[in-house]
C-alpha cells in the first residue's frame, strides 16, 4: 500500500526534486553574498591627509619649518594636545560594507615634531606597535536627585503650576512682566 506522499512523488517527481534543491539553492546564493559584496561593494572612501614618501623625503630635520612643512604637506590632520611642537597627518581607506562595520586598510600615521623655534626636529611614521590600548572607565559620576522611581517618572509633573494642563495652564514665564515697560 503506498501512502499519499509516495502517490504524489511517483505522479511529480520533478516537482519533489526541484522541492529538495530548493535549500541548497538557497545556501549556495546566500553563500555567494559575501564574495559579490567583496567584488562588487562600495569603493573604498580615502580619509585624512594622505602624505606621499616623495614629499616626505624632502622633508629633512633641522632646515625646514613649520611653514615649510606645511607648504609641502598641507595642514596637519591633528596637533599635539598640550603643545603646537607636534603635528600629525594621519590617512586611511575605510569602506562600509553592508552587515558590517567600517573596515579600515591602509591607516598611516606621519608625525613630524618641532624645536621651540619651529625648525623641524623629527619626523617618524608611528606604527600599530606605537599605540596603546585604551580601556573605557566603567566608574560614573553619581548625579544626586536623579533616583526616581518609575511612577514618579511617569507622574511626575501632573499639578505642577506652568505645566500644561495644570492650574495655571498657559502662563509662560518667559513672557512674565513681557509689557511692563510700555505705556
Amino acid at each position: 500500500m503506498l501512502s499519499i506522499r509516495s502517490r504524489d512523488m511517483a505522479r511529480h517527481p520533478r516537482s519533489v526534486n526541484a522541492f529538495r534543491a530548493a535549500p541548497l539553492l538557497l545556501l549556495l546564493a546566500l553563500g555567494g553574498c559575501g564574495w559579490l559584496n567583496e567584488r562588487l561593494g562600495p569603493a573604498p572612501v580615502a580619509r585624512g591627509n594622505h602624505v606621499d614618501a616623495e614629499r616626505l623625503s624632502q622633508i629633512t630635520p633641522g632646515v625646514q619649518t613649520r611653514a615649510d612643512v606645511e607648504a609641502l604637506l598641507g595642514s596637519p590632520t591633528a596637533r599635539g594636545t598640550f603643545d603646537d611642537d607636534n603635528w600629525y597627518y594621519i590617512s586611511a581607506q575605510s569602506r562600509i560594507a553592508p552587515g558590517r562595520f567600517l573596515e579600515i586598510a591602509d591607516r598611516r600615521v606621519v608625525a613630524i615634531s618641532f624645536n621651540r623655534q619651529g625648525v623641524v626636529s623629527g619626523v617618524r611614521e608611528l606604527t600599530e606597535a606605537d599605540g596603546r590600548d585604551v580601556r573605557m572607565v566603567s566608574r560614573e559620576t553619581p548625579v544626586p536627585g536623579n533616583e526616581r522611581t518609575l511612577l514618579q517618572a511617569l507622574f511626575g509633573n501632573l499639578g505642577r503650576p506652568g505645566m500644561e494642563g495644570g492650574p495655571v495652564s498657559g502662563s509662560n514665564p518667559a513672557s512674565f512682566g513681557a509689557g511692563a515697560g510700555r505705556r
